[in-house]
């Protein structure tokens, strides 16, 4: 019963808006991330492995896609304020985690990763890093237990608040790429937002990615182990192609318009699959110590760029 209705669901968030009125208001990012959860929660995950696979591959070609529809000189001028404050933000969030860490009494290598997913990308950090730290099964299914349910939470919450305080799509996309955790909540929820909104938050969030490298250097003399393996996000220069080529390259407006359409129609899918592939098992063994770690974490990232942003970009 549950393949059925999976595939149902994937049926109806990829039907073609253009037959139906108000289809794209009505199947939004958050509307899809939704769809999974209540899938998940009801039926469970018939496909755990392939949804994995898959939306972590879907959200890389989505946001290439995305590349394509960007200029790279109006993408830097609207994203330069957010990358000045991404080397403060990063090192003062791991350099706080660990404390904050240590003072709740939550495990050393949980407390790291939970730091390096509000630092960077949430779930890409905490795989990147957890294989240098050598983070085992349970540390690791914590980690991103407590990632996942606030990146789910962000992706309701960001929009209506951004809106609430009149925040303009420059000043919105900057903020929700610096606090919110995982690439594809930060896609949706600036999506959701309007263009501009999009625009800067991708470029700004891939931005912030690029220090997964560094942070795994790093965090291998932390851990004292060289022979630990760095995950490079290698998706990152192929985006960074894809909007070289939109920039300096005259591309019809039909091939782009179609791209940004497939590229918006892969993240609503992803969003869909992450939220299906949600374990109550793992959610139960979180804990109140990191999961108050990971609040905190996120509190002081999200105060901390909000002021900066309303301060400082227009």
């Amino acid at each position: 019963m549950g393949k059925y209705i999976y595939t149902i669901l994937v049926i109806i968030v990829l039907l073609p808006i253009s037959k139906i009125s108000n289809y794209s208001e009505l199947i939004s990012p958050a509307i899809s991330l939704l769809l999974g959860l209540l899938f998940a929660i009801i039926f469970k995950n018939p496909y755990p492995r392939f949804n994995k696979k898959t939306s972590k591959y879907l959200l890389q070609v989505a946001i290439v896609g995305y590349g394509f529809t960007m200029n790279l000189h109006e993408s830097l001028k609207s994203g330069a304020d957010g990358m000045t404050f991404t080397l403060i933000s990063v090192i003062g969030v791991m350099l706080i985690g660990v404390a904050l860490g240590y003072w709740l009494h939550v495990d050393r290598k949980t407390a790291y990763l939970l730091a390096s997913g509000t630092a960077i990308c949430g779930g890409s950090a905490i795989a990147a890093v957890g294989p240098v730290i050598k983070a085992n099964d349970n540390e690791m299914a914590v980690s991103l237990g407590v990632i996942f349910l606030l990146n789910a939470l962000a992706l309701f919450i960001f929009p209506p608040l951004g809106h609430i305080m009149n925040m303009s799509e420059t000043q919105f996309g900057t903020w929700a790429a610096i606090a919110i955790h995982d690439t594809s909540s930060v896609v949706g929820a600036s999506d959701s937002y309007g263009d501009v909104a999009l625009q800067t938050a991708t470029l700004v969030k891939l931005t912030r990615a690029l220090w997964i490298i560094p942070l795994a250097v790093v965090t291998m003399f932390a851990f004292k182990d060289n022979s630990s393996k760095i995950s490079i996000p290698w998706f990152i220069f192929i985006f960074i192609a894809a909007i070289l080529i939109n920039t300096y390259i005259p591309l019809p407006t039909i091939l782009t318009s179609n791209v940004a359409y497939w590229a918006k129609k892969g993240m609503a899918l992803t969003l869909f699959m992450i939220g299906a592939s949600l374990s109550i098992k793992n959610i139960k063994s979180v804990g109140i110590k990191p999961l108050v770690l990971a609040v905190l974490l996120w509190i002081l990232i999200g105060l901390s760029s909000l002021i900066v942003v309303i301060n400082t970009i227009s």
